[in-house]
């Protein structure tokens, strides 16, 4: 009986320890209490107390949620919620007074939560079948290998927040014979921005064919992403840089992004700011095009919002200061090595909060 309780838990809980379920529990809970809250009207009103303000709090979550059902659940639920907390209720039928059965109510509500829950986890499933095809698919329009290039090495790391991610990363030969090398943020997370990711990738490829100056390139794709953004709320920071494998001369336009890291061989730090404003705001702005040169043992690390803005469970970010400090004392031979070392920097860092923003990054070593 032991070993069977034992291969049950081993079911449930995935082999994870207590300790590990208590803290996804807590982030489950404070994410979940995050979204409802939203919709909820706090604002404190003169003369309430502070019971009233509770449970005025507690009646707007209960519906925010009540809301989140169709019509005919919502119904349902609300039945089962009668029936499970006033399980005696009486009516009365023409002239007599029936009593209902408190078991009989217990047992059928405890019946119709079941359902509900059934068919929720149904809809999830449904849902979570369709995000993993979109990954799928997302994955085929990014690279799983950096290319081969001869004096640089390339890797780089993707974790979405969700099933997919709005991060958007690339690098590849243009027609004039540089590296093409892209980092791109849209604003948001998961399907919404995801969409938005692959429509950008694939008017950046097909741009980048042409033969266009990278700032020109970059205005193109502005002009591409302004059309695509909704007036502007819909917006993409991102880096693009082209690379001269055979000098190591680096030109970039960086739109509206996290400065890029340039760690020279000499352990100086150089932060590649110039540019312009994100994606998709305007139109009316010009891009400025910035310059750095390349050489042996130095290292480029591109970096999406999400690695520095990592929370522990205390909502301490994992910060600049922090990420610098460890490039600074990146000692591996390989960009995947390097790109490993700052990645358990991070889960080192967060623990098992839960991730809430997309991390990309993209590391250059010149060899």
């Amino acid at each position: 009986m032991t070993r069977e309780l034992r291969n049950f838990w081993q079911r449930i809980s995935d082999g994870i320890t207590i300790q590990q379920l208590w803290a996804q529990f807590r982030a489950d809970a404070r994410d979940s209490y995050q979204f409802y809250s939203k919709e909820v009207d706090r604002t404190p009103v003169e003369g309430e107390s502070r019971w009233k303000r509770f449970w005025r709090t507690v009646r707007g979550l209960f519906w925010a949620m009540i809301m989140k059902l169709s019509p005919g659940r919502r119904v349902l639920l609300l039945i089962a919620l009668v029936l499970l907390f006033l399980p005696g209720l009486s009516f009365r039928r023409g002239d007599e007074d029936i009593q209902s059965d408190p078991g009989s109510s217990r047992f059928f509500a405890g019946v119709v939560l079941v359902v509900l829950l059934a068919m929720e986890l149904s809809d999830r499933v449904t849902m979570k079948r369709d995000l993993e095809i979109a990954r799928e698919i997302q994955s085929w329009l990014m690279p799983s290998q950096a290319p081969s290039v001869p004096g640089v090495d390339i890797a780089f790391a993707n974790r979405p927040a969700n099933t997919v991610a709005g991060d958007y990363y690339d690098a590849f030969f243009r027609p004039n014979g540089r590296l093409l090398i892209v980092v791109a943020d849209v604003a948001g997370k998961s399907v919404p921005a995801a969409l938005l990711a692959a429509t950008l990738q694939a008017s950046l490829r097909t741009l980048a064919a042409l033969p266009a100056s990278l700032p020109e390139l970059v205005t193109q794709v502005n002009r591409y992403a302004c059309e695509q953004s909704l007036q502007g709320r819909r917006f993409t920071t991102g880096f693009v840089a082209e690379l001269d494998t055979a000098t190591g001369a680096l030109t970039y336009v960086n739109a509206g992004h996290n400065w890029p890291v340039l760690r020279h061989a000499s352990g100086i730090i150089e932060r590649l700011e110039t540019g312009g404003l994100p994606l998709g705001i305007t139109t009316a702005r010009p891009y400025q095009c910035g310059a750095a040169t390349l050489a042996k043992g130095d290292l480029l690390l591109i970096f999406t919002d999400g690695l520095v803005e990592a929370e522990d469970d205390q909502q301490g970010e994992y910060g600049e200061a922090r990420m610098l400090s460890v490039v600074q004392g990146l000692q591996s031979p390989t960009a995947a090595g390097a790109v490993k070392n700052i990645m358990s920097s991070v889960d080192t860092f967060v623990g098992l909060t839960r991730q809430h923003d997309d991390i990309t990054c993209l590391l250059l070593r010149m060899t």
